[in-house]
């Protein structure tokens, strides 16, 4: 564990936490992932997802606090993140993704229930897990990104479009060499756009050390690439790939920032009218896009407020 970048963080209230944390590297889908988790083993999964750019160790003030409750709190660097290995096959559409967080799930705690939590990327494969494989999520938790079908048509306004720039930036050949310029500057410029005000310098290590490598940054910007070009799809996984689309039939919360740079809060608003039965909706104050880090006494009290305490032992129906 002496080579894992959270070594590097100088926060003491961070550096309290870095003894507690597991690392573990695991064979699924052909790609072999690492993660970090806090709990007990038997525990009730929750298995928590991060997106772009970001890694596992963004859930770092969540895992306590999930572990405390009694889950088994995991965090996965995802596929092409380091250290997770780049797949072979170079799939990265979201089909891919609701893929991995089910498998997952069956690796960690097969034949019981567990919760997902899952932050832009992570949100994806969160909505398409959900749906895809119902009886292996007991509740879910997304955020920063709505349901897709909620953002159908507020994505192509033009206020929505300005905010989306990287996204058409990241399909041109010239992207991997723009990005890596000045020790990755771009993901910190990203980072200021998305959280305004935030002190992401402690975050941006960890992730300029997860994309620093070619192949990890390539992965990266494959996830856009997948996403706006269909024959980088595997027909193998349309099932899962179609899921993504549909509504979440377990209880969902949804929490995005006000000040999110990224995605504008009035598209947010819009998944209100998705959401149904237990449902809900939080909007976190004077935090962006990545609020879980910027606000994470708040985030994590309203997950834990929805998520309840562990359930361990509930068996798939």
């Amino acid at each position: 564990m002496s080579d894992f970048p959270i070594k590097d963080l100088n926060d003491p209230i961070t550096t309290n936490l870095i003894d507690q944390f597991e690392l573990k590297t695991i064979l699924v889908n052909q790609v072999e992932f690492s993660l970090i988790e806090m709990g007990p083993s038997s525990g009730e999964l929750a298995l928590c997802l991060h997106g772009f750019p970001d890694t596992a160790f963004t859930w770092r003030y969540l895992l306590p606090e999930l572990a405390s409750q009694g889950y088994r709190a995991v965090a996965p660097f995802q596929r092409g993140y380091w250290p997770t290995k780049a797949p072979e096959n170079a799939s990265y559409q979201t089909g891919a993704l609701v893929k991995d967080a089910c498998s997952l799930h069956d690796y960690l705690s097969p034949g019981k229930k567990g919760v997902i939590i899952g932050h832009d990327w992570g949100a994806f494969a969160a909505y398409g897990a959900c749906a895809w494989r119902p009886e292996a999520w007991r509740k879910a938790v997304t955020c920063a990104v709505p349901p897709v079908a909620a953002m159908a048509n507020a994505f192509f306004s033009f206020e929505q479009l300005k905010r989306s720039w990287y996204m058409f930036f990241f399909q041109v050949p010239l992207a991997e060499a723009a990005f890596s310029m000045n020790d990755l500057e771009m993901i910190a410029k990203l980072w200021a756009d998305w959280s305004p005000g935030y002190d992401a310098s402690q975050d941006l290590v960890h992730v300029k050390n997860a994309l620093r490598n070619d192949e990890n940054l390539s992965s990266a910007l494959g996830y856009y690439r997948a996403m706006f070009d269909p024959s980088k799809h595997d027909a193998s996984l349309s099932q899962e790939q179609s899921a993504v689309m549909m509504p979440t039939p377990q209880p969902l919360l949804y929490i995005h920032g006000r000040d999110d740079g990224c995605l504008s809060v009035d598209l947010a608003k819009s998944a209100q009218s998705y959401l149904t039965g237990d449902s809900q909706m939080h909007i976190i104050e004077d935090a962006g896009h990545f609020m879980n880090v910027e606000k994470p006494q708040e985030f994590n009290a309203k997950v834990l407020e929805f998520l309840g305490p562990a359930q361990p032992g509930v068996s798939l129906e």
